[in-house]
């Protein structure tokens, strides 16, 4: 297990400190660094919000959050240690007043140690409190500002948010969060590629039959629907997690692990992606929305139900699609991602596909398909390498696919971080490899506009799908006609 390095002292600012964000992640993921070690006792946690609470009850709201995440890990002592960082303020993030000097006295050393501004609040707050804090005088060399996806709907909208943030804060003070870059399976890809010299001379178009990266929720869209419609499973999900992994599965080695380095590679395969035109988006694209089934007893309610709405709603909760990268590497190789609410099952995986072997020599003896590594993101991180084995026994030569797994949790016997934990505690020691800069956010909001414009001039229609299955025909058929079907650590 590696050795947990503490961090400096630092004041971190959770605006929307009461919201689902602060209280599902944020804090669990605080209270389990310093646990661990990481963080000292001199820190300080404000959380802030509009909400009108005493200290002691925002500490009562974070003890409930943190007992939800981990029971097991917080006793009476710890938590009266944990408890003495924490601090609330009352305010509105968008105006000026008396609660920001009262901020200010909660923190402490603004101006020599880590000051980190969390904005876990809705994107068209985010410049307003920006403004805020520079009018307030709590912006210095040494502040950071954390927002989380979305940034914006779309590249104009993207586009005004990173010019309002960054006439406040330099751009090396800027982390644009995906918590899904904080995976130990995702890091685990630059290492497996680069570190290992089987998998590089591999890792192309030469040895290469196609990449599939599949995000899968089992939950509806039940209290946030009203959000989610005005979103839809191509903004939500495509245009940040899954065109981030797509970037760090194809990237081209980096000089260095510097963060520049690694995010101007990423970079370069978001400007390399094809983009889908009209013509492209019937054969090449899936657009889904699930509805009402059963399951083994269970009603699921459909997306119309879950919105409310008289109106029927044309948003799509299921993207299929098949990307190209436009580069030596990958010229021929698609990448099938997918992604939607109310499937089967709650996973998140890419799968490497290698081509069959170029001669068939064992004649009927079972070898149909080739190669291929997963990398599994949740539920249990690991990589597992398929290859081809011969069964043992007698009565002639049979040949099956197994795999050689790596599982974290059978591989570490011992708790590791969580993405959020993972990131925080980047922030704190100002290393930005693992977040957006601004030409990656606006390069995936003008690659996903495109696709949203195709669908809207091909007039692209909805496929229906049963809650609990694993998305429409029509994805199923997409890769059909290309001679492949969707690889599933689940199956």
């Amino acid at each position: 297990m590696a050795k947990f390095i503490p961090v400096e002292p630092f004041n971190i600012v959770i605006f929307g400190g009461t919201g689902d964000l602060s209280k599902r992640k944020l804090l669990p993921a605080l209270f389990h660094r310093f646990l661990d070690g990481q963080i000292s006792s001199d820190s300080r946690i404000v959380g802030s919000a509009r909400s009108k609470l005493t200290r002691d009850e925002f500490q009562n709201i974070a003890r409930d959050a943190c007992r939800n995440a981990s029971e097991e890990r917080l006793t009476n002592a710890n938590w009266e240690d944990f408890a003495n960082l924490l601090h609330y303020q009352s305010l509105n993030a968008t105006e000026l007043g008396d609660a920001w000097g009262e901020l200010s006295s909660k923190l402490s050393n603004v101006a020599e140690r880590p000051t980190i501004f969390y904005l876990a609040t809705s994107p068209n707050l985010y410049v307003q409190t920006c403004e805020s804090i520079k009018q307030a005088n709590l912006v210095h060399a040494r502040s950071r500002v954390v927002l989380e996806k979305p940034i914006g709907t779309d590249l104009e909208s993207a586009r005004l948010i990173n010019s309002g943030v960054g006439a406040v804060f330099d751009e090396r003070q800027i982390y644009r969060i995906d918590h899904y870059l904080g995976k130990e399976s995702v890091q685990n890809l630059l290492v497996l590629r680069f570190a290992n010299t089987m998998f590089e001379p591999l890792w192309s178009r030469t040895s290469i039959d196609n990449v599939q990266i599949s995000v899968a929720e089992s939950l509806g869209v039940a209290g946030r629907a009203g959000y989610y419609d005005q979103s839809g499973a191509l903004r939500d999900m495509v245009q940040n997690h899954l065109l981030q992994l797509l970037c760090l599965t194809a990237m081209e080695p980096p000089n260095t692990l510097s963060d520049d380095n690694i995010r101007t590679e990423k970079l370069k395969v978001l400007t390399a992606l094809k983009p889908i035109t009209a013509q492209d988006a019937p054969h090449k694209t899936v657009r889904g929305q699930y509805r009402a089934n059963t399951v083994e007893g269970e009603d699921l309610a459909g997306y119309q139900e879950e919105l409310g709405e008289e109106n029927p709603s044309n948003t799509e909760t299921f993207v299929a699609l098949k990307a190209e990268i436009g580069n030596w590497r990958w010229a021929g190789v698609p990448f099938y991602l997918r992604t939607g609410k109310r499937m089967s099952a709650r996973y998140s995986e890419i799968v490497i596909q290698f081509k069959t072997a170029p001669h068939e020599m064992f004649g009927n003896a079972g070898l149909t398909a080739g190669n291929k590594l997963v990398i599994r993101l949740q539920p249990d991180e690991g990589v597992r390498l398929f290859v081809q084995i011969k069964e043992p026994g007698p009565g002639g030569l049979r040949i099956k696919l197994l795999p050689l797994n790596l599982s974290y949790a059978e591989n570490f016997m011992v708790r590791y971080p969580d993405a959020y934990e993972r990131l925080l505690m980047d922030i704190v020691r100002g290393n930005l490899s693992l977040f957006m800069r601004r030409e990656e956010v606006e390069a995936a909001w003008k690659w996903a506009d495109g696709l949203l414009q195709a669908w809207e001039d091909s007039n692209t229609p909805l496929s229906n799908y049963l809650a609990g299955t694993d998305g429409p025909a029509t994805s199923e058929q997409m890769l059909a006609r290309d001679g492949r079907t969707w690889s599933s650590e689940i199956e």
